[in-house]
This record gives structure tokens, sequence and C-alpha cells, in this order.
């Protein structure tokens, strides 16, 4: 199978950021970045499938988030390299852009992850799947395919979603498809000589745009109010005139 796996550069989850100096974007100085976890699930199916192209929008950067894939085993990497500015926020103008990378290309599947951890919209498989006219089933926990048909299993509150559906399509991978590989050290290495290209693309403006961001309000510390069975009385008057849980 000819498959195309789109991928994210993102903070690793557990690195503390700060707002950047504009308070529009985030300080990236001292920021480790990562291949985004949902991605992975998608460049692991995809490996386990077939050949596997691995195409990424981003900074000149991302070109080590695309070696990190090549190193599981892609074959060859893709950057949509986009310098002038920030990222950009509006998942249709990253959507348009990987379309228009992939159209054309004969693809028996395009896989995505679910979800980019950095914002959380769940939105740029599908669109890219309008835009290519193809069929989408998003949050894929388990697959199937065989011929040119497909079933997938998506996990809804209270049960499981079996969707059937023709090739080629575009699919979301959710956590629990695989277990995504470690990269060796005979995969790192063999990464630095697979072909990446690198494709210098021009953004839409599009039509949404960070006004701000700004950090969560700082927890208050907390209180004792003493030990034991004793506490429980100034506890219940606390929550009921303090906190006014009760």
């Amino acid at each position: 199978m000819k498959i195309a796996c789109c991928i994210k550069r993102v903070p690793d989850s557990e690195t503390r950021v700060k707002i950047g100096s504009d308070g529009k974007r985030l300080d990236e100085a001292g920021v480790k970045f990562v291949l985004n976890p949902y991605d992975e699930f998608a460049v692991e199916e995809g490996l386990r499938r077939g050949e596997v192209t691995v195409v990424c929008l981003g900074p000149a950067a991302a070109q080590e988030t695309i070696r990190t894939a090549l190193a599981m085993g892609a074959d060859r990497g893709v950057l949509l390299q986009t310098d002038a500015g920030p990222p950009p926020v509006d998942g249709f103008v990253t959507a348009q852009a990987i379309a228009a990378e992939l159209k054309g290309g004969g693809w028996d599947l395009i896989l995505f992850g679910k979800m980019a951890i950095d914002d959380y919209n769940q939105q740029v498989g599908p669109m890219v799947a309008e835009l290519l006219g193809l069929p989408c089933v998003t949050a894929v926990a388990h697959l199937d395919i065989e011929g040119n048909k497909g079933v997938a299993e998506r996990e809804i509150e209270g049960g499981i979603e079996v969707v059937e559906f023709p090739l080629p399509a575009v699919l979301t991978a959710d956590k629990g498809l695989n277990e995504p590989r470690y990269p060796a050290l005979k995969g790192i290495m063999a990464a630095k000589k697979k072909p990446l290209e690198v494709k210098p693309v021009q953004l839409a403006s599009g039509g949404i745009e960070v006004i701000a961001l700004t950090p969560p309000p700082e927890r208050k510390e907390g209180k004792i109010v003493g030990e034991g069975a004793a506490a429980v009385p100034e506890l219940v008057r606390l929550l009921r005139e303090e906190a006014k849980v009760l």
C-alpha cells in the first residue's frame, strides 16, 4: 500500500512553556519539541501496512521531527516549510496546504493522528479528506483492511462504532490502535540517509487570529484545618461558608 502519514511538531507535554513577548505565541527558547504523540499511532499503522511517506507542515526545525518518523521506519519525508511567522492557527489553512501536496499522489491511505496535543482541534484530517473528496473515519481504535475495503472501530460513549469504508480513504488514529515502536540506533542512523524533500509554501491568511495567550490562574495555597475526626466540623464549616460547595 502507498501511504501518506501527516505529522506535526509540537511542544513536549512535560516542557514548561512561557508566553512570548508579543502575548500571542509561545516563547520557544528552551522548549523541547517532539513528534505529536497521536501521530505516532498513525506512523506505526502505516509502517505495518506499506510504504510510508511522512508529510509535515512547519518550520525548518520540523526536519528533526520528520527524522524521528524516518527512524521509526518511514521511507521518505516531505517538509512543507513555513518560516514566515508562527504556525497557522486556522486548521483550514493547514488542510489546504497538505491537500495540495497530497492531491494526485495515488495514495491508498492518508493517516493523521486524532488530534495535535498543542491545540486539540481534531480538524485537519477531516478537512483534508473533504478537500480531496475522500471518505474519512476519525479516532480509529482498530483497523482491518482487505482488498479495497476497510473496517474501522471507533470508541464512543457507551460502546464501539463499526464503520466500513472504501479505499482510498483518510483515517485519524486514536490511542490504542497499536503500540508505536521506539526508533532503534540502526533506524536512527538509517534515517540520516533517507530522502527528505523541503518545499517552501505560502499560506493563506486564514480566518482565525490569536488575540492573546494567558496562563491559567495560580491555584490558591491549601489550608490544613486539623487532624483526624476533630477536624471534621471545621472542614464542614469552611466548605459551607468559604468554598460554598455544601
